[in-house]
């Protein structure tokens, strides 16, 4: 074939490149991109239950509707507890209201400042929602400064005046400030700061322990119980059709669903599995299951070599019906035992397959969440919190999207070390088996 090209055509390569450009951009999208999303917020110190950091700020601003909110209420409780007092604590408390005063004119003499707490006033009035783009305002690091400084001298003076009884209404005056001080937004930029902080970090470690040893004893498991299921039913029996259909059985059971449904089996005073263990000698007392370190993760590996085994055991044998029936005939004739067949044809021929099986049940058995939360939530005392787990309770029970976003990323590169190490070994093989051909 003529592979030169004329003056203005494309290459094969460039072809190539052509037509696989959609399929890069899909992977690039699908993929790649909620990766870039969240190792940028894990950059950045977000809180979704801190009203300053719930959203990735780069610069210093103002939450104009919440200052618009609180502001005037400073003022008037300064205004009552003045209108209240005598002498020089009169004095004080204007004084403080000056300061307030002046602080708001100060900010309001960037022009910007001064309209939008106009349009938002009016806003708030008519009980209307105020915009996005009129929400927040930047600010420089001196007016913040300003502010900050400003806000915090009028509360320990007003803190002070609380301590010596010299206040109306003393629960008002820290609520009043940190209401108005919750208005003020600084950059949430942290750097790798998350990425330093779990180098160090022994629940860190500790979940990712729990991890490797659930993921290499329950592949491990898998691999084998799987193997002899798919040799199983690769023979030729009444019923064979009726037996692989009910192996899939657990594999088509809903993660949730099973982590419960075994959870009330482990369970110390009713259920049946923990009975069973006891009664056979595997148990000491059948409450201990699911209440102590090693039988909470004998309880997990276990309901998990139930569900995902049928799986495996799927993976082998359609990798089984590739390997002709010749080869075993031909063995027979040759005066080979069961066992060589197995060692000299069944393995060799079967390796791809093994790869491949391994290869999607790692990734998944490293990334588990759903059955172990909802079977023992990590517990008893995050013996059997995965790094997956620990991720979801530091993004979604304690609102640390930045700290959650860090541990998801270190999940995606231990995924794609496993990810390269068995693409590596896979691609040697199919190499090696085009050669030998």
């Amino acid at each position: 074939m003529n592979r030169m090209t004329t003056k203005g055509s494309l290459s094969e390569k460039q072809m190539g490149y052509l037509l696989i450009a959609p399929a890069l951009l899909i992977i690039l999208i699908i993929a790649i991109w909620p990766v870039i999303r969240s190792f940028w917020i894990s950059l950045h110190d977000v809180r979704l239950n801190d009203p300053t950091k719930n959203e990735i700020h780069e610069t210093y601003g103002l939450d104009m509707e919440r200052y618009v909110n609180t502001l005037p209420n400073l003022l008037r409780y300064l205004d009552r507890e003045a209108n209240t007092a005598q002498g020089t604590d009169k004095d004080q408390l204007l004084g403080m209201k000056l300061q307030i005063e002046q602080m708001r004119d100060t900010l309001g003499q960037t022009g910007e400042v001064a309209a939008r707490y106009q349009q938002i006033d009016q806003l708030l009035l008519a009980f209307k929602p105020v915009p996005q783009e009129l929400k927040y305002v930047e600010l420089t690091e001196e007016q913040t400064d300003l502010m900050r400084n400003t806000l915090q001298e009028v509360e320990k003076a007003l803190l002070t005046m609380a301590n010596q009884k010299l206040l109306q209404k003393p629960e008002g005056a820290v609520g009043v400030i940190q209401g108005i001080s919750s208005a003020l937004i600084e950059p949430n930029y942290v750097g790798f700061a998350y990425y330093k902080q779990y180098l160090t970090d022994g629940r860190l470690w500790a979940a990712l322990s729990n991890t490797l040893f659930f993921t290499v004893i329950s592949v491990s498991l898998e691999l084998v119980l799987g193997l002899w299921i798919a040799l199983l039913i690769n023979r030729q029996f009444m019923g064979r059709g009726l037996i692989r259909a009910a192996v899939l059985v657990p594999w088509a059971v809903p993660t949730v669903i099973s982590a419960l449904m075994w959870k009330f089996l482990y369970d110390g005073q009713n259920g049946i599995v923990a009975f069973l263990f006891e009664q056979v000698g595997l148990l000491d007392d059948m409450g201990t299951l699911l209440t102590t370190k090693g039988g909470a993760m004998f309880s997990v590996i276990f309901a998990d070599v139930w569900k995902t085994t049928p799986f495996m055991a799927l993976l082998l044998f359609a990798g089984l019906q590739t390997i002709p029936q010749s080869l075993y005939e031909a063995a027979e004739v040759d005066g080979a035992s069961k066992s060589q067949q197995f060692f000299r044809i069944t393995l060799p021929l079967l390796k791809s397959s093994i790869l491949v099986a391994l290869l999607f049940r790692t990734l998944d058995a490293f990334r588990v969440f759903d059955l172990i939360y909802a079977l023992t939530g990590g517990g008893p005392a995050n013996s059997t919190e995965t790094i997956s787990v620990y991720a979801y309770k530091t993004m979604f029970a304690q609102m640390s999207f930045g700290e959650g976003s860090a541990l998801a990323i270190i999940v995606f590169f231990c995924v794609a070390l496993i990810s390269i190490g068995y693409i590596k070994i896979l691609g040697a093989d199919l190499i090696g088996e085009s050669r030998g051909r």
